[in-house]
């Protein structure tokens, strides 16, 4: 049988509920206007040297190894579709690489002979290549492909650029939730938090992997640092959620002064009581998240409360078993064990344990 199409009740278009919905939906609509433009490879790589098409502070570092790198051209060279790339022109007539970063980068490390190709799974007799030695037919097939682009025009305010930005990454699996919020969360309490990040003796107390600090996991670590500090006891489950809104919270106006000062004081802490920093050993290449937030927290809000405090021996708890529970992976993000592993550190710093 037929579906009967399902009927909706009649609104009254002029309440102030229909109304006001519609103004928002126009307001917005205005401020988003783009074009669709389709610009050969070589056109591309040519405008990204030139740095006609660059790539704003707030996009996350070349991330894509070389299997990555080498899937993408097999793709061109396969003429696969490629999913449209966002731009911004602003008013100098450049365009701000909203989103395709990875990709354009890709493409003009491959022209200019930076990328050998590995690992492709169907043009399999192109492993090893570098673009000077594809043969000159396919080379010029491969620069004379089509790529579209979507180009946001330069009234499309900042604030829409970044929520795009941010929904294009946040429905993805490629960015880490740090990356994301830093590109979406621009501003300057996310400056402060990447100076922070960079602080060299945060770098030498809290290992990371080159991986990993290339995903922006120290920036990722200090934010928990300052969200914690500031909000652990309302943290409920969702860690992104919970950082995003304190970044957001915090984004044009924060007390940059104290904020600073614990900083500083609570490395200052770990540097001096410490043997490892917020590392397990002396040799550990990695610090766990858990572990970080229950010291560096733990010892900030002791600090709040002693600023002179100078510690009974920190190995003793530091390498108890208690401790070790305290910052097992297991329910890490329980709003319970959060407190629990925080208070534990401040505590046994002031001699409440």
């Amino acid at each position: 049988m037929p579906r009967t199409v399902k009927k909706h009740p009649v609104v009254a278009m002029n309440s102030p509920r229909i109304a006001a919905a519609e103004l928002q939906i126009r307001q917005i609509q205005r401020d988003i206007r783009f074009d669709t433009r389709d610009f050969p490879v070589e056109t591309i790589v040519n405008r990204f040297h030139a740095d006609s098409f660059f790539i704003p502070p707030y996009q996350r570092e070349f991330v894509w190894n070389e299997s990555e790198q080498s899937q993408f051209i097999e793709s061109v060279f396969m003429g696969l579709p490629i999913p449209m790339m966002f731009l911004a022109e602003d008013a100098d007539g450049t365009f701000e690489i909203v989103d395709g970063a990875q990709r354009i980068q890709t493409l003009a490390a491959f022209l200019d002979d930076d990328l050998k190709l590995r690992d492709l799974k169907q043009l399999t007799k192109l492993n090893g290549f570098i673009f000077s030695e594809v043969p000159e037919s396919q080379r010029n097939k491969f620069v004379s492909r089509a790529l579209r682009l979507v180009i946001l025009d330069q009234e499309t305010s900042d604030e829409n650029r970044r929520e795009l930005f941010n929904r294009i990454n946040k429905s993805g699996r490629v960015l880490t939730p740090s990356e994301r919020r830093r590109g979406a969360l621009e501003g300057k309490f996310m400056r402060f938090l990447e100076t922070c990040s960079k602080n060299r003796k945060f770098i030498s107390l809290c290992p990371v992997s080159k991986g990993m600090a290339k995903r922006k996991e120290p920036l990722e670590l200090v934010t928990r640092f300052f969200a914690y500090s500031e909000r652990y006891q309302e943290f409920i489950h969702n860690v992104d959620g919970f950082l995003d809104a304190f970044v957001k919270d915090h984004r044009t106006s924060f007390p940059q002064a104290r904020f600073t000062s614990e900083f500083k004081k609570m490395l200052d802490f770990v540097g001096k009581f410490f043997p490892y920093g917020f590392a397990k050993s002396p040799t550990a290449k990695t610090t766990p998240r858990v572990r970080f937030e229950a010291l560096s927290v733990g010892v900030n809000l002791a600090l709040r409360e002693d600023r002179g405090l100078i510690p009974s021996p920190v190995v003793e708890w530091i390498e108890s078993e208690a401790f070790k529970l305290q910052t097992t992976t297991h329910a890490s993000n329980s709003p319970i064990r959060l407190a629990n592993r925080i208070e534990y550190v401040r505590d046994c710093l002031l001699g409440n344990l």
